[in-house]
C-alpha cells in the first residue's frame, strides 16, 4: 500500500457521488478516521443524502465555496487533513451550454484554489475526480483510455478539462502529490432529478411524457456509483502519485435501450404494463454539439490496481429503482 488516507477532505460531499464515497468510507472497515464535507450547498447538493452518517462522529460539515483559499486551509489544518477527494463541480451539460461562466469558477477556479492550498501543504496528497466527457466524441468503435487526447465539445467538459490540466501541472511544476480519474456516466441511488436515470423514473412515477434527445441513439458507458467509490478507494490507497486511471462500468447502451430497461424495471416492480409507459416516450430537440458516444477502456486500473467493478447493470438497475421507489426522494423532479 503507497498511503494510508486517515483524515479526508471531501469538496461536494453533500452530492450525487460525493455523498456515496463519504457514506462508502465511513462504512467500510478502512483506515479513515475523519472526514470533512466542504460544500456550499447548491441546488445539486442535498444532505438527506448523508443522513445516515450524519451523527457519526468521524464526520463533520463545513458550509463554504471551494474558491475560498482560507477557509479550505484552515479545515485542513484544523482537523489534520492528509487526503483531499475533489468532487466539487457543475456537472449539468444542459446548464453549462446555457451559462458557461459558473462552469469556469467552480470547475476551474475552484480547483485552482484547492490546489494552492495543497501547494502551501504538501503533505496532502490530492485526488482530482474527473470525467470521460474530456475525450469528447467517439464513432461506433474504440473506446476511451489514460492515453487518448483531451478533446472536449461541451462548456462543461472544457472545463473539467482545464481543471484536469491544472492538477498535472501543479504536480509537475510544485511537487505536489496527486492522481486523477476520469470516470463514465454514474447511475445509482441519490442523483439529482436532472440526470437522465431519475428524470426518467420522475416521469414514469407521474404518468408523464418520456422526453429523450434526438432519436435516442447517443450512447453512454454506465458505472454504478458504489463501484466508482470503491474504484476512487482503491486509487488513493494504491496508485502512484502523478498517476491517472480511467474508470468504466462496462455496460454500453443507447439512452433509448436505458429507457425502455427503466420501463421493464418499473413495471416489473410495480406489477403494471409496460405497454402504457413506453407511448409516453417523447423525441424532443437534440441538445447542441451532443457528443454522440463515450466508451472507457478500464484495462489499466484492473491490471495496476487490481479493480473491477461489481454491479452489472441489470443488477444495479433493480437497485436503483427500488430505492427511488421505496424513497420517492427524486431532487429537483418534485416527487
Amino acid at each position: 500500500m503507497i498511503r494510508t488516507p486517515k483524515n479526508i477532505l471531501v469538496t461536494g460531499g453533500a452530492g450525487f457521488i460525493g455523498s456515496a464515497f463519504i457514506r462508502y468510507s465511513l462504512s467500510k472497515d478502512s483506515c479513515c478516521e475523519k472526514i470533512v464535507n466542504l460544500d456550499l450547498l447548491t441546488y445539486a447538493a442535498d444532505l438527506k443524502n448523508l443522513s445516515s452518517i450524519e451523527s457519526d462522529p468521524r464526520y463533520h460539515l463545513a458550509i463554504a465555496d471551494i474558491c475560498d483559499e482560507e477557509v479550505v486551509e484552515s479545515l485542513c489544518k484544523e482537523h489534520g487533513v492528509d487526503t483531499i477527494v475533489h468532487f466539487a463541480a457543475e456537472s449539468h451539460v444542459d446548464r453549462s451550454i446555457e451559462g458557461p461562466a459558473a462552469f469556469c469558477r467552480t470547475n476551474i477556479e475552484g480547483t485552482l484554489h484547492l490546489l494552492e492550498v495543497v501547494r502551501r501543504n504538501p503533505s496532502i496528497h490530492f485526488h482530482h475526480v474527473s470525467t470521460d466527457e474530456v475525450y469528447g466524441s467517439l464513432g461506433k468503435e474504440g473506446a476511451f483510455n489514460e492515453s487518448s487526447p483531451i478533446c472536449p465539445n461541451s462548456p462543461y467538459a472544457a472545463s473539467k478539462a482545464a481543471s484536469d490540466h491544472l492538477v498535472r501541472a501543479f504536480a509537475n511544476t510544485y511537487g505536489i502529490s496527486t492522481t486523477i480519474s476520469h470516470c463514465s456516466n454514474n447511475y445509482g441511488p441519490c442523483q439529482n432529478g436532472e440526470k437522465l436515470i431519475p428524470l426518467m423514473l420522475s416521469c414514469l412515477i407521474e404518468k408523464r411524457p418520456l422526453p429523450i434527445y434526438g432519436k435516442g441513439e447517443n450512447i453512454r458507458d454506465w458505472l454504478y456509483v458504489d463501484d466508482h467509490v470503491e474504484a476512487l478507494w482503491t486509487i488513493l490507497q494504491k496508485a502512484p502519485k502523478g498517476s491517472v486511471f480511467d474508470i468504466g462500468g462496462g455496460y454500453e447502451a443507447s439512452n433509448i435501450e436505458i429507457v425502455h430497461r427503466l420501463i421493464e424495471e418499473y413495471c416489473s416492480l410495480t406489477s403494471q404494463n409496460t405497454e402504457e409507459f413506453t407511448q409516453l416516450i417523447h423525441y424532443v430537440t437534440d441538445r447542441p454539439g451532443h457528443d454522440f458516444r463515450y466508451s472507457i477502456d478500464p484495462a489499466k486500473i484492473q491490471r495496476e490496481l487490481g479493480w473491477s467493478p461489481k454491479y452489472d447493470f441489470a443488477k444495479g438497475l433493480k437497485e436503483t429503482v427500488q430505492w427511488y421507489l421505496e424513497n420517492r426522494r427524486l431532487q429537483g423532479c418534485g416527487v
